[in-house]
């Protein structure tokens, strides 16, 4: 796969003598890959990406794997609260009203594929902007093939199923929490991003399905140790 350069000054170092562990998927709500990389290089913006692909599955690099980009802002995934200093951050050219192309959806798995490689990530450590900022951020979107990720070993899925009928709120919001959510938002903002990943169309009250994906995937997945130091 070939990697354009396009550098950015909106990077610094990562802090603490931290190393990236996550790899957070973002789409840009902006349809113009060239706008995409010039406003990601302007000072003012104060926001960057380690890598953007557009929808033709051109690939540019921004700031270099070890440096801190300026993508995740506020949120957390288990333990740890500085996202940036944590992740590699891949802006996805999507303006969030069309599914993603398929030469696009190509390239990522490739990049994926070989950020997970360099840094020994496991599948589990491949999130979503939504799933760290719950509420506040929704991207990458219920059009993202999530399923087609863990198909290949790049990212988690469940298909766990329960009998129809009303889901345990309590029990649903714990394994969220034991799989990595945040705690501070209210149930149905948990609900809404964890159905936009692993339940895309799902709508009504927390059910019996969802709590048993959820539940599934904090059993097998259950949040990095490591990611309990922030």
């Amino acid at each position: 796969m070939k990697i354009q350069s396009y550098p950015t000054p909106n990077q610094g170092e990562r802090r603490g003598g931290a190393r990236p562990d996550i790899v957070l998927l973002h789409y840009t709500a902006m349809p113009d890959t060239d706008l995409v990389l010039k406003r990601l290089a302007t000072p003012e913006a104060e926001v960057s990406a380690h890598y953007v692909v557009s929808p033709a599955g051109g690939v540019w690099q921004m700031v270099d794997e070890a440096a801190r980009a300026w993508h995740a802002g506020a949120g957390r995934w288990g333990g740890c609260v500085d996202v940036n200093s944590r992740s590699i951050g891949i802006e996805i050219v999507n303006a969030a009203s069309e599914p993603f192309a398929a030469p696009q959806m190509r390239a990522v798995e490739a990049l994926v594929g070989g950020i997970m490689g360099r840094w020994a990530l496991p599948p589990e450590r491949v999130l979503g902007h939504s799933d760290i900022a719950p509420g506040r951020k929704i991207d990458p979107g219920p059009r993202f093939d999530w399923r087609r990720l863990a198909l290949q070993g790049l990212a988690v899925w469940s298909e766990a199923k329960e009998a129809a009928g009303a889901g345990d709120e309590a029990a649903f919001c714990q394994d969220a929490r034991a799989f990595g959510y945040t705690a501070d938002v209210p149930p149905d903002t948990l609900l809404a991003a964890f159905r936009s990943r692993f339940r895309p169309g799902a709508s009504g009250p927390l059910d019996a399905t969802d709590c048993a994906r959820m539940a599934d995937l904090a059993a097998r997945y259950p949040v990095d140790p490591e990611a309990l130091i922030a």
